[in-house]
């Protein structure tokens, strides 16, 4: 229900440990934003003044954008590719009863929106230079960066229509239980043994959904769950558990 930037940061942060480069991608990238970013700041003035080795620097940036964005795209593309059908199970052992899910990569640039499945990054860096060419004029009105993966979204949807704003308060955290439990899946098909996590996430939830995440969560090898009211957490769960009580210091 947040912003695109939480759902983008989810998609990174799931990709860095599965590929450790992707962590220099995603600053490399970040930085080229911001000098291009100040450039065209700089640029509008320039523009005026009939400067044209501002915009000789520009077109250099913009190819260190296309390059950088077009390997962020692939990394992120080539994710959710992988971890929709993890998704749509997960969802599913947590709410059968609820309409399907679908989790979707948006791109702001109309080329690669219009590609349905994961393309090569050699395909999305020439759409971005592409894109870029488009928005020069509108980029130097406005001195931002109008192209870009860090204008992208993950789409999350249940039947046909967007999860936020339409989703219930049961099935958005239902959703937001698919998304960590897919993501450890994923990891755990990497012959790696990730602990899930769980924090205080039971009392979101109704008591046929809490069973049914229990279940789920029950699979993996650890689990650390922490709630602030012990009745939340199923009773029949076979879990070692542990009470932390606040102490009156004058008592």
């Amino acid at each position: 229900r947040g912003d695109p930037g939480d759902r983008r940061r989810y998609l990174d942060e799931l990709a860095t440990p599965r590929r450790p480069t992707i962590a220099g991608v995603r600053a490399d990238y970040d930085k080229v934003v911001r000098q291009r970013t100040a450039l065209l700041k700089t640029a509008a003035g320039a523009r005026y003044r009939g400067d044209r080795s501002v915009f000789d620097t520009l077109d250099v940036w913009d190819g260190h954008l296309a390059a950088h964005g077009a390997a962020l795209i692939a990394a992120r593309t080539g994710l959710v590719e992988q971890l929709y059908p993890e998704v749509e199970k997960s969802y599913h052992l947590l709410d059968a009863a609820s309409r399907p899910v679908a989790i979707r990569y948006r791109s702001s640039v109309e080329a690669i929106e219009q590609q349905p499945d994961a393309a090569s990054a050699e395909f999305y860096e020439a759409a971005l230079l592409d894109a870029l060419a488009r928005k020069r004029t509108a980029e130097l009105e406005r001195g931002v960066c109008l192209v870009g993966p860090q204008r992208d979204d993950l789409e999350l949807r249940l039947g046909d229509q967007p999860a936020k704003g339409f989703a219930s308060h049961g099935e958005s955290w239902s959703m937001a239980m698919a998304l960590r439990l897919g993501a450890y899946e994923m990891l755990r098909s990497d012959c790696t043994d990730p602990v899930q996590l769980l924090d205080d996430v039971f009392a979101e939830l109704d008591t046929s959904r809490r069973r049914s995440l229990a279940t789920v969560a029950g699979a993996a090898e650890q689990v650390l769950v922490t709630a602030a009211v012990g009745d939340d957490i199923p009773p029949d769960w076979d879990a070692r558990r542990v009470e932390v009580r606040m102490v009156d210091e004058d008592s």
